[in-house]
């Protein structure tokens, strides 16, 4: 019987960011096809409001549509400043709302189905500021096999710094609620050109490989999303 020794942290702990007390929830909208221009409509006229009033301790980070993966879908990413107790506040704020409690009754008639996640951060990610654009978005996901966490962020903290060069590393985050041991890396590039330049720029710095060769063991499987900003999306 091999001994194991006692967990002192969770994983959550060790790897988030200590600095600060972000939360982040991540949605994913799958739209009727005939409905995407009239919920992006509805989207872009009343989730700023909330983003903008200094009552909801809640900001959006980015806004998209999927071009290339799923189609007809909408990604929303938010941060709640102040973590759980926030995201509680803002929730119990929005149970009040009736203009947003009209704007989801009308949204739920646009929606095939729709899921979340709230997320925590890496520590040794870029923290996603608003940035100029026109970018394009790519969201790549992985889910990884149980137990393999602290393993992928002790390779991912050595190997970001050689994804940092043409800053398209936007954000790194796991989920803490939701489906579990899911990663979430998002990265912005000027157009899909670019993307193939800077990727493959990345195969000739020595150490980018082992990384690869390291991490992908730890994999369940991956998906990759590339995301076009709506126009009110700080990531533009």
């Amino acid at each position: 019987v091999h001994k194991v020794d006692p967990r002192k942290d969770a994983h959550s702990n060790l790897l988030s960011k200590k600095e600060t007390s972000n939360l982040y929830k991540i949605q994913f909208h799958n739209v009727k096809p005939e409905c995407l221009d009239a919920y992006n409509s509805l989207t872009e006229e009343v989730l700023p409001k909330l983003h903008l009033d200094a009552d909801y301790p809640c900001d959006l980070v980015g806004n998209w549509n999927t071009w290339y993966g799923e189609q007809d879908q909408a990604v929303h990413l938010w941060r709640f400043s102040g973590g759980y107790p926030a995201l509680m506040d803002c929730m119990n704020k929005l149970k009040q709302n009736k203009e947003y409690l009209d704007f989801r009754k009308e949204r739920s008639r646009m929606l095939l189905s729709r899921r979340n996640q709230l997320l925590l951060e890496f520590s040794f990610w870029n923290e996603p500021l608003p940035r100029p654009g026109p970018n394009i978005y790519e969201l790549r996901t992985y889910k990884l096999k149980p137990g393999t966490m602290i393993e992928w962020g002790n390779n991912w903290a050595r190997a970001i710094k050689y994804r940092q060069e043409n800053q398209e590393a936007v954000g790194g985050f796991f989920s803490q609620i939701g489906e579990l041991y899911v990663v979430h890396h998002l990265w912005a590039y000027k157009d899909l050109q670019s993307r193939e330049e800077t990727r493959n720029a990345a195969w000739r710095k020595r150490g980018w490989d082992e990384n690869v060769y390291y991490t992908v063991p730890l994999i369940r499987t991956m998906e990759s999303r590339i995301m076009i900003p709506l126009k009110i999306s700080p990531l533009q």
